[in-house]
Parts: C-alpha cells; structure tokens; sequence
C-alpha cells in the first residue's frame, strides 16, 4: 500500500525576490528550496510517517551508524519546467531501481518505486516556485537514505531516514559545450570487483576525491579511472560514465560490474540505436582507445550522467607521457552534440518522447 504523505509548510519560506535572485544564477548545489520530503524506516514498522516539512538540518546522535560506517546511498535527477508551465522529470523509476539495488548493496532497506516517485511529486508539489524557467536550467533533485541507529555495533543499522531535498541548477555550459581534458589515474582506483563501484554511495565518491584534486592540479575537469586487472581496462569519471565513437558511427562504452550503471549513459545508447548506431557495451582498453584516436577509427569521445547530460572529452592528460593523447582544442563531434540535443529536447518537452521515459509531477499553469 502506498504511503501517504502529511505536509507542514515552511513559516520561514523564502520571499519571491529572494528566490528570483536565486534563479537568476543559481550555480550547481549551492541554494536550496524551501521543505524537504522524509520516509522514516524501522525493522519493526517498515516505511512510515512520509511527511513534507521545511528544509533544516537533522538531529544526527554522534553514536549513529552512518557516520562511522557509512552505510548511505543517494540518487540524482532533474526535474524540468516546459512552455506550458507544467514540471517534469525524466526516468524516476530507473531511479528508484538503481536505489534499491544500491540500498541491497549496502543492506538498507529498499524503497518502493511509487513511493519513490511520489516523494518527488510532493516536493516538486509545494516547491514548484522554485523549478527555473528558460534555456537548460532545472531544480535538481537529490534523494538519499542514511542509517541513522544509535549503535556502534558493525552490522546493517535497524532504523533508517530517506530524504529528498531540491536544488535549483544553472546550465552545465553556459558559454556553450565545449570539449574537456581527463586526468588518467593510474595510482588511484575507484572501486573493485565485489566492492560497492555498481551501487551510488558516497564512499566511491570520496575514494574519487584526492585523484580529482590531482586532475584539478593538471589542468583537467575529471579524473578517468582503470580497472584493477593490470590490462588497462576502462572504468568510468569520477562521476560520469565514458562512451566512445568510433569512425563508422558505432558507439562503445565500458562493461565492468564495478562501474555505475548510469542512467543517462544507458538512455543515450537507446536513443542512439533509435537513429540507426550500432552500440558496443564491452570491456574496452586504454591501448584501444589511444590508438583508435591515433588512427583515426575512434573520432569522438564523451562522458556523461545527470549533471552536464553529455561533456564532450578533447584530450587524454597523464603523467607519463606515452598515456597522453588527444586535441583539448578540437571541437565537439557531430555524434556528441546530436545525441545531446536530442536528449535535452525530450527532458524539456520540445521532443516526442517514444519510450514513455517523462513522468509530469505538476500540471500547466
């Protein structure tokens, strides 16, 4: 049976002058809007109390196992404002199926799928003032679940808390998309195999934090991570997935049960066999894509995910030199722009959607 939802409105709610200044350059994660949804979880009484109430902080005991064993998960998504008004958002419920793999992984308990989706409805529902309106602007949507017992024993904690909180986001390329350079890590891994490298927790991604710094240092956006087989196999970013393009139009991108199964990732594929592209998910190597460049049979390469959608990559940077390739200066392939048009042309409505893949959370105004 679904859960249903109790709402306490916010008394300390931002004016509308104050959310307009918001909108008019509101970056990425750095503002965020008025209430918060939250579904509490016990071993006794499973998922209850699903409530909207004003975005605060939590009351976090120092004894509670998330913070010693970081046992935690989180999603993304967008939600998009179209012409008429109304607010979408794109594939929720592959969404709440990488979640609940995720939370299986780190033995939380899973979520239902509607009732991951209506948790967004609701908050876009009394939030909806703060989805932007016009060019690539979004509210980002960032579910997560935390164990919150009190209890320092090292097992699966039997009280937990998801949340769902709201951010509004400007344009990943506000000047326009343009090409990047990828620090490659040989020192550093992402995650193993039998790790946690296929579910979203935040311990992958702070493993990925000192590599990035290091990528930063060099001049680069993202950091590409190696497998642990010694053969140099392609893993994912540090938080995109890598898809090439070789010459003859076919896409490739890497296999690995240590990688995220991405949901952007897997929708472009989809939307590239739709436009007549052969796809090719396998284990791909360093060695392949180098000298795939170096010949010209492997003409594009992009990363993509939530954030950006698509970050065409321009150049390959590493320490040793023979690691190296690439044209940071090229510019982004005709592949790479196209599937990225196409995408966002749907997210926003200025598209048919064939696949169904758009869930309204609000009506046209």
């Amino acid at each position: 049976m679904a859960l249903q939802f109790t709402t306490t409105a916010s008394t300390s709610a931002k004016s509308e002058a104050e959310r307009a200044a918001v909108l008019a350059a509101p970056g990425f994660g750095k503002h965020f809007t008025d209430h918060m949804a939250v579904i509490d979880w016990t071993v006794e009484d499973g998922w209850h109390d699903a409530r909207i109430q004003p975005y605060g902080p939590f009351s976090v005991d120092p004894a509670s196992a998330v913070l010693h064993y970081g046992q935690e998960i989180f999603e993304g998504l967008k939600a998009y404002r179209r012409e008429d008004g109304s607010v979408w958002t794109f594939r929720p419920d592959q969404n709440a199926a990488r979640m609940q793999r995720s939370a299986q992984r780190l033995a939380l308990p899973q979520l239902p799928t509607e009732d991951f989706v209506e948790s967004l409805r609701q908050l876009v529902g009394i939030d909806e003032a703060w989805v932007p309106t016009g060019g690539e602007d979004s509210l980002y949507l960032r579910p997560f679940m935390i164990a919150n017992e009190v209890f320092l024993g090292v097992r699966a904690a039997q009280t937990v808390l998801y949340s769902v909180i709201a951010s509004p986001a400007g344009p990943y390329f506000p000047a326009g998309v343009k090409p990047v350079s990828i620090w490659l890590s040989r020192e550093y891994a992402r995650a193993g195999k039998g790790g946690t490298g296929a579910a979203k927790c935040g311990g992958n991604y702070a493993a990925s934090l000192l590599p990035t710094q290091e990528a930063f240092a060099n001049g680069c956006a993202q950091v590409l991570f190696l497998d642990e087989s010694g053969d140099a196999n392609l893993e994912e970013l540090g938080g995109m997935n890598v898809v090439l393009v070789k010459a003859d139009g076919t896409l490739v991108t890497p296999k690995s049960e240590s990688i995220l199964d991405g949901i952007t990732r897997n929708s472009l594929l989809e939307m590239a066999r739709d436009l007549g592209h052969a796809v090719e998910h396998r284990t791909v190597t360093l060695a392949e894509w180098r000298d795939g460049v170096a010949s010209g049979e492997i003409v594009e390469a992009f990363a993509c995910g939530t954030a950006a959608v698509i970050t065409p990559i321009g150049a390959i940077k590493a320490k040793d030199a023979a690691d190296a390739f690439g044209d940071a200066d090229a510019p982004a392939g005709p592949v790479t722009l196209a599937l990225r048009a196409a995408l966002t042309d749907l997210q926003y409505g200025r598209a048919d959607d064939p696949h169904g893949w758009m869930t309204q959370l609000t009506e046209a105004r």
